[in-house]
């Protein structure tokens, strides 16, 4: 079925991210919690030991990304965008709800890795939009899909703060020791039931945006690690402009996950120790006002931004932004509240300036040199589940080295290295400039 009347499939497809990326989100609030409590059931007491699983945990997720995320862009190109869209919700169902029941790390690490191997919605959604969109379309569409991320973002924080532990906070029919001791289950067991709803979105309402003669015709083997490979290392032979802004997507991406791995890390430290002393559902606020901003950004702003502005100066002000979002973190206090949410409105308007822009760029690169869009997004997925595998494992690894430091090398290192990466974007997309002038 192909795609006749693009705004019921952008309804659809809105609707289909908006309650995928809610389930997602659920986990963020307590995900940090949750590992810390495996780690110390399995012996890991300390802060530096223990901390160091929260990296391993997230990058697990992301490592089955790596692997399976460039084979579904390829497969996506091959049989169409729906059914793998509908295999990642349906992998999302499932091992949500598992992660949930998780008893030990390994088994946390096994659950997450397999949700990351079935879900390549990102690569895939956004190769649909370039299906459907011309180049004039693209900043408005990848801008109304960013916003289903960003209201996702918002709501599902919020309410996976407030369903964690509900033994405690509402008793009734959760006041069973079965509740008490899985403190954790409710909110992913939600994050599941939502990605089933979505899954029937799916099936039912979203049609197929790339018609049979304009598939892949390539008959060769699409095999596990040689699928990564080829996309990792045929990214040579790209056009430039494409290569660049894959390196920086991923180089973004990189500085955004280390901040992401350790940023409830810090405001879970007591007060004393110079966090913020929050917990799971105070999180949950600071995550669901980011969701906010990115909203109000992706799905306000950047459409008359991109009409009056250069989309590639508007990247680099996301870039620039989000790097001085995420220096200033371990500089903040618990009070007043409203300096908290400056600075995290700098990272979230700075992610939310960057990711329509950069997928607007990307897209229109490869539709002018010709080459398969799932291709070129499974790719940049690579790459960027390559970043998110690296980011949480070394800010894992220099918050445990750092965080009972002092001076240079204490718990704001992290945090520094992290904007000083992001800036390193803005290096690679000096090239991108001066080649498009």
């Amino acid at each position: 079925m192909e795609v006749e009347n693009q705004r019921s499939p952008l309804l659809i497809l809105f609707l289909v991210v908006l309650i995928d990326m809610i389930g997602f989100t659920l986990v963020i609030p307590f995900l940090t919690y949750f590992v810390q409590d495996l780690a110390e059931a399995d012996g890991f007491i300390d802060m530096g030991s223990r901390d160091w699983w929260v990296g391993i945990v997230l990058a697990s997720y992301t490592l089955g990304q790596f692997l399976f995320t460039p084979i579904l862009g390829s497969l996506s190109d091959r049989i169409g965008r729906r059914p793998i869209v509908m295999f990642g919700l349906l992998c999302n169902t499932i091992f949500f709800i598992s992660f949930g029941l998780a008893s030990t790390l390994w088994m946390a690490i096994a659950v997450r890795f397999l949700a990351g191997a079935g879900n390549g919605n990102i690569a895939v959604t956004r190769a649909y939009i370039g299906d459907i969109s011309t180049r004039e379309q693209l900043p408005a569409r990848m801008g109304i899909i960013g916003a289903s991320f960003g209201l996702g973002f918002m709501i599902g924080p919020f309410v996976g703060g407030i369903l964690t532990d509900p033994s405690n906070t509402f008793g009734g029919p959760f006041a069973t020791d079965w509740w008490e001791a899985h403190p954790y289950f409710l909110p992913c067991l939600t994050a599941g039931l939502l990605s089933a709803i979505s899954f029937v979105f799916a099936i039912r309402m979203l049609p197929e945006s790339l018609p049979k003669e304009k598939r892949s015709h390539n008959d060769g083997e699409i095999a596990g690690f040689k699928v990564v490979l080829r996309n990792l290392v045929g990214v040579r032979d790209l056009s430039p402009n494409v290569r660049r802004l894959i390196f920086v997507n991923a180089s973004f991406l990189l500085a955004f996950t280390m901040m992401h791995t350790t940023f409830i890390l810090f405001t879970a430290l007591p007060i004393e120790n110079g966090g913020l002393g929050y917990d799971e559902r105070m999180n949950g606020y600071i995550f669901a006002f980011v969701g906010l901003v990115g909203v109000i950004v992706q799905g306000g702003l950047i459409r008359p931004l991109s009409k009056h502005f250069d989309v590639r100066k508007l990247m680099v002000v996301g870039i620039v932004i989000t790097a001085f979002g995420l220096g200033w973190i371990p500089y903040l206090e618990p009070e007043p509240l409203v300096v908290v949410l400056l600075a995290m409105t700098f990272i979230a308007a700075g992610n939310g300036l960057f990711q329509p822009t950069q997928s607007t760029l990307i897209t229109t690169e490869t539709k002018f040199n010709n080459l398969d869009l799932g291709r070129v997004m499974g790719a940049q997925e690579g790459y960027g589940a390559l970043s998110r595998i690296i980011g949480p494992i070394l800010a894992a690894f220099i918050w445990a080295a750092t965080v009972d430091g002092t001076g240079l090398f204490s718990y704001h290192t992290v945090f520094r290295i992290a904007g000083l990466i992001a800036v390193f974007g803005v290096l690679i997309q000096w090239g991108i400039v001066q080649s498009q002038d």
